[in-house]
């Protein structure tokens, strides 16, 4: 594979896994998920555990990598909006 191409795709897999970060970030500190959709982050969180699980049969290293990356980031914001959702309303 062109190296050019390999690299896109490990930029493309750092810039997906660090995405939710902030979110996740400013989440924990606040503790505010009025905004947050519970459909959205579930339909997300089961999305991404697919991918693990596909990029593991596959045998694809970047796939599972990534992926499981972007869960350590997105699972722990559908916790608080499971949590906290309740809470402020």
């Amino acid at each position: 594979m062109n190296l050019f191409f390999e690299f896109i795709g490990y930029f493309a897999g750092v810039c997906m896994a660090i995405s939710f970060m902030p979110q996740a970030i400013k989440t924990c500190r606040t503790k505010d998920v009025s905004g947050f959709s519970l459909g959205t982050y579930i339909i997300y969180n089961l999305g991404v555990i697919c991918w693990v699980i596909y990029g593991w049969f596959l045998g694809s290293v970047q796939m599972v990598v990534f992926n499981s990356l972007c869960l350590c980031f997105s699972l722990p914001i559908l916790y608080m909006v499971i949590k906290y959702h309740k809470k402020t309303k």
